[in-house]
């Protein structure tokens, strides 16, 4: 039994309020917390804001669910246990596929961790987010002040302040965001999934017990079909939210390895079977910016794994929950990486062949040396 009490609810528009009410009566959640201006200029924070005022009477936690969730029954519970082990931090149980944070999620999954701090340059996603309640208070008494619409920037910003950390994000994934639309304008985001969708039974064991990634370092990740990385420190930087293409961070990454170097690598290890169905697909470009965004994650997950997961390197043999969420992690890349307006075409065979591109090049990152 849990030590934390969680209490919960579910912020909603009154046009979605039947699947508010579905959500949260099939989980138990505290009750639904509606726009208190709905025909009003879209603000996500307005009524989060409502939600996170909904806190119940004895509670330690606070769970803040939108309405667009398909989550497990045990929700409230995983929560519950994870607030025991981190009764001072933000948790957030769901991570964007095509996000900087997704890409950390990704690594985290990769290198055997069950959770990695958010980078805190970027907006905390907040699809399902815990907050003790003290921090609940302190936010919405911040949150009151700002001028912005977003709930997520506006976490983010608020988690970066003096004496506070960046969330801590949940790498498997056991909520998962249902549908493309969006009151608040994201739609043109496209399709919008967890980075490492997970069975609530294997989740579990990685959430309660699994190592913490603190600091990713050098990420890679890719946004509407082209690689990036995100640099060491460039939270702390005027450049901290800048794209930086790979090309232009490798030498800063501290690797060791040239543009010259991963083109050989292509050249020499790449599938050529995969990597022309890959370009018949999605287009040459997208074909090679995908492999070598995968190799270079490959090569990071392994650095990773030998600095900080507690044996200084990952299992050769992993256990079957953490060989599927591996798996998990690598069939998102490929659609996360595709532009918006391509991910519809992406069907189930074009799910497996990107999967299958992404894990062979993950598979010979894993083989350089940094």
């Amino acid at each position: 039994m849990p030590r934390a009490r969680v209490s919960s609810a579910v912020m909603t528009h009154p046009v979605r309020r039947a699947q508010a009410e579905e959500l949260c009566a099939r989980l138990g959640l505290g009750g639904l917390a509606l726009d208190p201006d709905p025909d009003g200029a879209p603000s996500a924070l307005r009524t989060a804001l409502v939600a996170w005022g909904r806190v119940a009477d004895g509670a330690t936690h606070h769970l803040m669910i939108q309405d667009d969730v398909a989550a497990p029954a045990d929700l409230l519970d995983l929560v519950a246990h994870c607030a025991d082990r981190f009764p001072d931090d933000a948790l957030a149980f769901y991570t964007n596929w095509h996000a900087r944070n997704g890409a950390a999620a990704r690594l985290a999954a990769l290198a055997g961790a069950g959770w990695v701090r958010a980078v805190p340059e970027e907006f905390t996603p907040t699809l399902a987010i815990s907050l003790p309640v003290a921090l609940v208070e302190e936010f919405r008494g911040f949150a009151q002040g700002v001028d912005e619409r977003h709930d997520d920037e506006a976490m983010a910003t608020f988690l970066s302040g003096p004496g506070r950390r960046s969330a801590l994000l949940a790498v498997p994934t056991v909520t998962e965001h249902t549908g493309t639309s969006s009151i608040n304008g994201h739609a043109a985001q496209g399709v919008r999934r967890a980075v490492c969708p997970t069975e609530s039974a294997d989740a579990r064991p990685a959430l309660v017990d699994g190592w913490v990634l603190e600091d990713v370092g050098w990420l890679p990740y890719m946004r509407y079909g082209e690689g990036f990385v995100r640099l060491p420190g460039q939270e702390a930087t005027p450049a901290a939210r800048r794209h930086f293409t790979w090309r232009e961070a490798l030498p800063r990454t501290g690797a060791r390895l040239t543009e010259e170097d991963v083109w050989d690598v292509v050249r020499a290890a790449r599938p050529a079977e995969e990597a022309r169905a890959v370009r018949e697909a999605f287009g040459a470009s997208f074909a090679d910016e995908l492999w070598i965004h995968c190799l270079l994650l490959g090569l990071r997950a392994e650095e990773t794994a030998r600095r900080h997961a507690p044996d200084g390197a990952p299992r050769r043999q992993p256990s079957l929950a953490a060989h599927r969420l591996r798996t998990a992690a690598l069939s998102t890349v490929g659609l996360a990486g595709l532009s918006p307006e391509h991910r519809p075409e992406a069907g189930r065979h074009h799910t497996d062949l990107l999967t299958a591109y992404a894990t062979d090049a993950v598979s010979r990152g894993v083989s350089l040396k940094p």
